[in-house]
């Protein structure tokens, strides 16, 4: 079937033509003709590289040239941002939504295709975004992540809401790996198109012994060195192609990646590019490893990097330079990066509680999809590593020829689904218990358990909670929020942890930095640290130490959250004395990325208890809205006047700090000769214009003021 032979706009063809891409895939063939440009909704259950962007961007184009709008969603910010310069290279006009979850981003509605992800959407909803309403086409990628237990719920009860906003709106998922495809696709009134073929050929295996056992035969791989890991990989190279190692945790991608550099050697200049800009901003042995790794042809990729590091390491291996990198399967949640070979090293991880566990079914195909670039590989490889005889037809078994687990609905959980209730209340999607009912026999959760008890019971639980804690007024047959429940529903934090915020803030005699943190740190909205036996003696001494600072108390029987809560606490109080991202990674046992978690997650629920504390304990809505900006920027207090100019954050505020500027009276006062050589020609003329100073020429340029390597590559500055 010609692409150009379709009824998308010209330009859209144009745009394929020119890269080559004239005749759609079997799959995508197949989509067309169960009415993808005719409004069907359609389940899109095909693998990894077989062009299920191209199939949304065609139904996308379509809808906009009509004059529609379309909604595409991501389960990544990453994933959003890729998205949005790859649809924006074809013309379109792109909005993305992932930023603060109070807002209603109207002008987002014009724009023709908005990506964002399910929390956004959620949190859309929420705050009455009256363009959702004129969506005639929702994408869903990655759909099957209805089953996963943090993300699942709110996917599904956006896919919910917005099928009940627009009734006429197309809907499509598209997913690599759902073992129930057909349960899913009646939920969602959806034609199904599955398939399982791909652009380039995918050969999975087992390797033992040297060698790689296929279902029709093996490979030899010869023992260069000996880690049977690092082998493959320069089997892989020594041909041209690229490896994709997943291990099981940040600590083994970092070891392999150290192990294998200098085995590879690689002959390529540009690697000593890509290694100059990651050492630039290497503050940390970690940061300072991965550039030596990278500089060898290696590299590892894991939640605990800077953003701005793991994508100096994707742009290296898309571009071909950097041969291998060893990551933790974040890498493979959703990030479009293939491999010729893609290694699954550790098919055992550890969870807490229960010890070494098989990963999902699920998990692997989304690792093993990875492999193969259409158009550059001739073949893909994804080999699992057995470490005894016996695990050669048992890893074959369970995995390379196991179908993928069912997706399961997880609205099932009560403190989730408590915060959906009030959402649904508060914007007048529901009007009563009644309305309530009929509303949740549309989601997934009921699909599957038609006559489940359970929800009805969760549901009212929720209910009673809500009316206790004075969030909706029960008038009888009617269910109103109220002021309190309307803004704690916009604020998308949950019910239970903003009862936490409002019961400690209004009970406190006075304010305690380290109690509000760790109080927040404790609500179930909020990112924590993990806590390893180390770190006890260290909390507990705190604890005996500060114990009338805490607002909260340890529950016997939740020792180890309150312990990660208070870990969590801790570390940002260090960030708010400003000390350097390499100190709080070396005491805390975290990677930069952690610090940026921590930071990113505290920032939100700070905004929000300042939010409730001028409502439910207004004395104490002064020092929380300070800490509130010292968060933001990572200050102590006196920083406070300085960092409300434009272009001061906490580097330049404290430079200018120390050398007497305390405010920008004084910024004004001392003048252009004090400040350049403090800040440089071009921030001083910035930063005197924006405290209302006379700008005057002193000679010097940028580059003569003095540099200081700080925790300022957030973004502060």
């Amino acid at each position: 079937m010609k692409i150009g032979d379709l009824p998308v706009p010209r330009t859209l063809v144009e745009w394929y033509q020119n890269k080559g891409i004239t005749e759609l895939y079997p799959p995508q063939e197949e989509c067309v003709e169960a009415g993808l440009l005719e409004g069907q909704n359609l389940l899109v259950s095909i693998p990894t590289a077989s062009g299920k962007t191209l199939v949304a961007e065609m139904a996308m184009q379509k809808h906009v040239a009509e004059g529609g709008k379309c909604l595409y969603i991501v389960p990544l910010k990453a994933l959003a941002a890729e998205k949005s310069a790859e649809f924006r290279d074809k013309g379109a006009d792109i909005g993305i939504a992932i930023g603060d979850l109070d807002r209603r981003d109207e002008y987002l509605g014009r724009r023709d295709i908005i990506i964002a992800t399910s929390e956004k959407v959620d949190s859309l909803l929420r705050n009455n975004a009256a363009w959702l309403s004129e969506v005639s086409l929702l994408v869903a990628d990655e759909v099957h992540l209805i089953d996963d237990t943090h993300r699942g719920p709110t996917l599904e009860m956006v896919l919910t809401r917005m099928r009940s906003l627009n009734p006429e709106m197309q809907v499509i998922g598209l997913s690599a790996t759902i073992g129930n495809p057909e349960e899913l696709a009646a939920w969602l009134d959806a034609t199904l198109v599955t398939s399982e073929w791909r652009p380039v050929d995918l050969r999975e295996g087992v390797f033992y012994k040297d060698a790689i056992h296929f279902s029709d035969g093996k490979r030899e791989i010869a023992a260069t060195t000996k880690k049977e890991d690092t082998n493959l990989c320069l089997d892989t190279i020594e041909e041209g192609g690229q490896c994709l190692v997943f291990v099981s945790s940040r600590r083994n991608a970092e070891g392999f990646a150290k192990r294998a550099a200098p085995a590879l050697k690689v002959d390529d200049p540009e690697l000593a590019r890509y290694s100059a800009r990651l050492e630039v901003m290497a503050e940390t042995d970690m940061g300072k490893v991965l550039a030596a790794c990278v500089a060898k042809g290696a590299a590892f990729h894991h939640a605990g990097l800077k953003r701005q590091q793991r994508e100096i390491v994707e742009e290296g291996f898309r571009k071909g330079h950097i041969k291998v990198i060893s990551s933790t399967p974040t890498l493979a949640a959703g990030i479009n990066l293939p491999a010729r070979r893609v290694i699954v090293r550790d098919w055992l991880r550890f969870e807490g509680g229960t010890g070494m566990v098989p990963i999902p079914v699920r998990e692997y195909r989304q690792m093993a999809g990875r492999a193969g670039r259409p158009h550059l590989d001739p073949y893909g490889e994804a080999v699992m590593i057995a470490k005894r005889p016996e695990d050669l037809d048992g890893l074959s078994e369970n995995y390379i020829d196991a179908p993928a687990e069912d997706v399961r609905s997880r609205l099932d959980d009560e403190g989730v689904l408590t915060s959906q209730i009030l959402s649904l209340i508060a914007t007048g999607f529901v009007h009563s218990e009644e309305e309530l009912s009929e509303f949740m026999k549309k989601t997934f959760y009921l699909s599957q358990h038609s006559k489940s008890r359970y929800l009805k019971q969760i549901t009212g639980n929720a209910i009673r909670f809500l009316s206790k804690a004075e969030m909706v007024s029960d008038l009888g047959i009617r269910l109103e929020a109220t002021e309190y429940g309307t803004l704690v529903s916009r604020l998308y934090i949950s019910p239970a942890g903003a009862e936490q915020i409002t019961t400690a803030l209004a009970a406190a005699e006075e304010f305690s930095e380290i109690g509000l943190l760790q109080l927040i740190c404790g609500t179930p909205d909020m990112f924590t640290l993990f806590v390893k036996k180390d770190d006890l003696s260290v909390l507990e001494g705190f604890i005996y130490r500060h114990e009338d600072e805490l607002w909260s108390e340890a529950d016997f029987g939740a020792m180890e959250e309150f312990y990660r809560s208070l870990k969590t606490a801790l570390l940002l109080e260090e960030w708010l004395s400003e000390k350097g991202e390499e100190t709080i990674c070396s005491r805390f046992g975290v990677g930069p990325g952690d610090i940026y978690s921590a930071v990113n997650g505290i920032n939100w629920l700070l905004h929000a208890a300042s939010r409730l504390s001028a409502m439910m304990a207004p004395e104490m809505k002064g020092p929380v809205h300070e800490l509130e900006l010292r968060m933001k920027h990572g200050i102590r207090s006196e920083l406070l006047p300085l960092v409300r100019l434009r272009g001061i954050g906490r580097v330049r505020a404290r430079r200018l700090f120390n050398n007497g500027i305390t405010s920008p009276d004084e910024i004004k006062k001392a003048g252009m000769e004090r400040l350049v050589p403090i800040l440089g020609q071009k921030t001083a003329e910035k930063v005197m214009a924006e405290a209302g100073g006379t700008v005057h020429d002193s000679g010097d340029d940028d580059e003569s003021a003095p540099t200081q390597a700080t925790f300022a590559t957030f973004g502060s500055e």
